[in-house]
C-alpha cells in the first residue's frame, strides 16, 4: 500500500505542477488552431499570456506558503536536547555520487542548520532520514540522500558515532515510521526536527502519527518574504514557490485523509 500511495503522489505531483498547466495550455492552442478553431485559440492564448505575465511580476505563491511557514516559531527556546532529526531534501545525492564530492540543493539549511545544532548541543546524536524520494529509483538508489548527508557531516567534522542514518524512505510518512525505529527514543528525552518551514506541518502530523512524542519543530528554509518586495520580474523563481505552496496544499490534504 505504501508503494501504491508513493507512486500515485508523484503522478499527482507532476499534474498539479503550474507548469504543467501551461504546457497542456500550449498544447490545446496548437490543437484548436491545428483545426480552424481560431476563436478558441485567441481566447486561451489570451488566458495563458496574463496567467504567465501574472505569475512572472507577481509572488502569487507567497501568502499561500507563509500560511504553513508561520505555523511554528523561528528558532524555539532550546535547553536540554538528546537528538536532531534531520529529513532530507537539502542534499543533491546523484551529484555527490556523480562528482564524489558534497553537492547541496535548494533546502540545504536543513544540512547547515542540523550541523550547528549539533555543535551546540555536543551531547545530542543526529539522525539522518532519506532514502530517494524519486520514481526511477523505485527499486531502490544507489545513491541515497543518506549517503550524501553523511559524507557532508563528516566533511564537517562531526564524529561518525554520533551519526543515525536512515536511507529507505522515500517520503515522509516513512521518514517518521523509520526514524523512530532507528532512533528509539527514550521517555523524557528531547528531541528536535528540523526540516523546511513550510513542510514542517506535514511534518509534524507525521510524525505524531507515527509515534513520536515531545518533538519539537525547528523550521528552517524559508522560501518566502514580503510580498511588496516579490514584485518584480522573476518568472522562474515565482513558478517554482507556487509549485511549492499547490505541492504542500494538496500534500497536507492527501496526508490528513489517509492519516498519515
Amino acid at each position: 500500500m505504501d508503494t501504491v500511495f508513493f507512486i500515485a503522489s508523484k503522478l499527482v505531483g507532476a499534474l498539479i505542477r503550474v507548469d504543467t498547466w501551461m504546457v497542456i495550455a500550449v498544447g490545446l492552442i496548437a490543437l484548436a488552431t491545428l483545426f480552424k478553431r481560431q476563436g478558441l485559440a485567441r481566447f486561451m492564448s489570451l488566458v495563458t499570456f496574463v496567467a504567465m505575465l501574472a505569475i512572472a511580476i507577481l509572488p502569487l505563491g507567497d501568502p499561500l506558503l507563509q500560511i504553513a511557514e508561520r505555523t511554528y516559531p523561528t528558532d524555539p527556546a532550546l535547553s536540554q536536547v538528546d537528538g536532531i532529526i534531520v529529513l532530507g531534501g537539502g542534499e543533491d545525492a546523484d551529484g555527490t555520487a556523480f562528482w564524489q564530492q558534497t553537492q547541496l540543493g535548494e533546502g540545504a539549511e536543513r544540512l547547515t542548520t542540523a550541523l550547528a545544532l549539533a555543535r551546540r548541543f555536543p551531547q545530542a546524536r543526529l539522525l539522518f532520514t532519506g532514502g530517494s524520494g524519486r520514481l526511477r529509483h523505485l527499486g531502490g538508489s544507489s545513491a541515497p540522500e543518506a549517503g550524501a548527508a553523511a559524507q557532508f557531516f563528516v566533511a564537517q567534522g562531526l564524529a561518525p558515532d554520533r551519526l543515525l542514518l536512515e536511507g529507505a524512505s522515500r517520503n515522509t510518512a516513512e521518514n517518521a515510521r523509520l526514524s523512530l525505529a532507528l532512533a528509539q527514543p527514550q521517555d523524557g528525552e528531547t528531541w528536535l526536527l528540523v526540516t523546511s518551514a513550510f513542510h514542517m506541518p506535514r511534518a509534524m502530523r507525521s510524525f505524531d502519527s507515527a509515534g513520536w512524542v515531545g518533538l519539537v519543530p525547528y523550521p528552517v528554509d524559508y522560501r518566502t518574504g514580503s510580498f511588496m518586495d516579490g514584485i518584480g520580474w522573476n518568472l522562474t523563481g515565482n513558478l517554482n514557490v507556487l509549485n511549492t505552496a499547490v505541492k504542500e496544499i494538496v500534500g497536507q490534504m492527501a496526508y490528513a485523509l489517509t492519516g498519515r
